[in-house]
């Protein structure tokens, strides 16, 4: 995205850059509409007393505020009473600067993030096989040099429409896509092949591959001996997923899954990508190592124009992942429980290692426990909005409303700075400098264009003042975003994500830098795994993985699977986008899609209202009737709140190893309204 500042305000152009090559979607070519809406905020609010308005106040008041709330709930219960929740689209440096906040100025574990509902499935199997998490261990430009391309669970043409150039490179050089979604969705519709499993049962599919890549001879029997671990096991547990039974349990048919495997593997190059369609259940991680076991088999890993990957959610889904805000992370991707990464980052931040907190606990777990004897009393929220984003909406509403203190620090009037005691107006994405980590692992620049209004802050502001109200004479935040990431680099350096060697000038005299870059006069990484992997004997490790149903299966009083996502014009929350006029006259409200053959036996007319009841709540919306949803599913897109929320439906089973919530399958009827 290029900017330019003109006599109206700011005018938003697209740059020819190797990722997105020039293009944006609606989202990007109408950003600069919000930099001046009425609805922003330009000072902070407070609430004197439970169920009272908000009221503007004095920077000075606020914060004053937030800092005797914070003493007196810490004083009464102890420093984890206190919890912070971040979010994926902070900068790297605020996202740093967060975590560091959190652990030494409040000496809290309870810290966590909203990429927690996005990446972290995909983000434990790349670690427990290749020991590394990026989200694309290559350059995006590898698509499309593809000769096959299979996305699982993944919309770009709604949720990422740039990268869809790459896909039509490979499209014009004769190569094929294979898409794997319950919905023939946009990208479905362009794909040579769409194969359209009942929600959950993608775990199924992906050994069901493998099977008959075995079966057929295609293993690449040189690169498991030589690269890999483990996979004799895997052998044993794939050579029970028939095909003829995955099709049973899925509705794949047989023939569209043996032509997948033969598409995949009698290419010279082929891609695997996932996304929140195969990582956003109680089996996420091991639906992603399914398919990593499938890429790892066909010996794709580490050769140029082939590899699995996984597409990242927000706009710092990587970077934001990599530096602290996860509940049991340090900074370059280190953990938190290791002595040696508290030791040296410990050491970065002039603090004793022992006085480190330990790991806490992942994000639905936080929230679920607010406000009760053994969960946080206080919360700080900067970028993320869970009233409408959480799983089980209504529970952490009402989890949100029993805190002794909620603070919210953002650019609008969210659903959840509605409910918050204090909330803090922050500066925008024109208005302040830092970088940004993309999918590839490619740090990149975001330079202000302009100050922010009068009575706005940036974040590393309000840290850093809330860090010299709460601590007497300990180590102070910077508030320089080129500072804090010059500190973000030596606490990353030694880790996976290593940023020690990357600068802001580096970074401004190219395209940006690929971690792990440890030297400043050393290469970066554009590409992982070329030689070795990660991992302490240099080898790929399969994981034998197998299917189990959704953790709420349908029944006579919820016959129905409900699943949910996105639409082109709207974003996450919605809280910003729908803010703004072309976007919502695009995508002007939610809607429930189903099927023509449900809705008659419902006797549900297109447009018509209807309910859509789980056991946890129900969502309220009109009818959109499609052929391109099976008729035993609906789907409705999770941007909007109120009675439109989908998320009131959604189950908050957890994955055991990620902590990611089933947001893609629950079981639910649909009526009338």
């Amino acid at each position: 995205m290029v900017l330019r500042a003109t006599g109206d305000g700011v005018e938003v152009g697209a740059r020819d850059f190797p990722t997105n090559r020039g293009g944006l979607c609606q989202k990007g070519w109408t950003a600069a509409d919000l930099l001046d809406h009425p609805d922003r905020l330009t000072t902070p609010l407070l609430r004197d007393r439970p169920g009272g308005e908000l009221r503007p106040a004095t920077w000075d008041e606020a914060l004053d505020r937030v800092a005797a709330g914070v003493r007196d709930v810490q004083h009464r219960h102890g420093p984890d009473a206190v919890a912070v929740f971040g979010g994926g689209g902070l900068t790297n440096e605020k996202a740093y600067a967060l975590g560091r906040f959190a652990r030494v100025t409040l000496r809290t574990r309870h810290i966590d993030y909203n990429g927690r509902w996005c990446m972290s499935s995909a983000a434990a199997a790349g670690n427990r096989a290749f020991g590394i998490d990026r989200g694309l261990p290559f350059p995006l430009a590898d698509l499309g040099r593809a000769d096959t391309l299979l996305l699982v669970g993944a919309n770009p043409a709604e949720t990422m429409p740039p990268l869809m150039r790459h896909v039509t490179d490979l499209r014009e050089r004769g190569g094929r896509l294979i898409v794997v979604d319950p919905r023939a969705t946009a990208t479905a519709r362009q794909a040579d092949l769409h194969l359209q499993p009942l929600p959950g049962t993608d775990l199924a599919v992906a050994n069901a591959l493998l099977h008959i890549a075995l079966t057929e001879g295609w293993l690449d029997r040189a690169y498991v001996a030589e690269r890999t671990t483990g996979f004799d096991e895997v052998r044993r547990t794939v050579a029970g997923y028939w095909p003829a039974e995955v099709e049973r349990l899925s509705g794949v048919p047989v023939a569209d899954l043996y032509a997948t495997a033969r598409a995949l593997a009698t290419v010279d190059r082929a891609v695997v990508l996932t996304a929140r369609g195969a990582e956003q259940h109680a089996k996420g991680v091991d639906t992603v190592t399914a398919f990593i076991n499938l890429a790892l088999a066909l010996g794709l890993p580490g050769r140029p124009g082939s590899g699995y990957g996984c597409l990242t959610g927000q706009g710092n889904g990587q970077g934001g992942r990599e530096h602290g805000q996860k509940a049991d992370q340090l900074p370059g991707y280190r953990r938190i429980d290791d002595p040696a990464a508290r030791e040296h980052v410990a050491g970065v931040w002039g603090v004793d290692p022992d006085a480190l907190p330990g790991p806490g606990v992942p994000a639905y777990q936080l929230l679920d426990a607010l406000g009760t004897p053994s969960g946080a009393r206080a919360l700080l929220v900067f970028g993320s909005n869970p009233v409408v984003s959480a799983p089980r909406a209504t529970q952490v509403e009402s989890r949100l409303r029993a805190l002794d203190l909620l603070v919210v620090a953002d650019f609008v009037r969210s659903e959840t700075a509605e409910l918050a005691d204090v909330v803090l107006p922050v500066a925008q994405w024109a208005e302040e400098d830092g970088t940004m980590t993309n999918l590839e692992g490619r740090v990149l620049r975001r330079r202000a264009l302009r100050e922010p209004p009068a009575g706005v802050r940036t974040e590393l502001e309000i840290l850093a003042a809330l860090a010299g109200r709460l601590t007497d004479g300990g180590p102070s935040l910077p508030t320089d975003p080129r500072e804090v990431f010059a500190e973000l680099g030596r606490a990353s350096a030694g880790g996976s994500a290593d940023y020690a060697g990357i600068t802001w000038d580096r970074i401004d005299a190219d395209t940006g830098v690929f971690w792990p870059c440890p030297d400043r006069d050393g290469p970066d990484t554009p590409r992982l795994f070329a030689d070795r992997f990660p991992t302490p004997d240099g080898r790929a490790r399969f994981h034998a993985v197998t299917h189990r149903p959704a953790a709420e299966p349908v029944c006579a009083d919820y016959p129905l699977h409900f699943t949910t996502g996105r639409v082109l014009a709207q974003y996450q929350s919605g809280a910003q986008t729908r803010r703004v006029a072309a976007l919502r006259r695009a995508a002007p409200g939610g809607f429930v899609e189903l099927h023509p053959d449900l809705a008659a036996r419902i006797g549900v007319t297109d447009g018509a209202p209807v309910r859509v009841v789980s056991r946890r709540g129900e969502l309220r919306a009109p009818a959109r009737l499609s052929t391109a949803i099976r008729p035993d599913t609906v789907f409705a897109p999770f941007h909007w709140p109120g009675a439109q929320r989908a998320n009131s439906v959604t189950n908050d089973a957890l994955d055991p190893v990620s902590g990611m919530p089933e947001f893609k399958i629950c079981a639910v009827r649909v009526e009338a309204a």
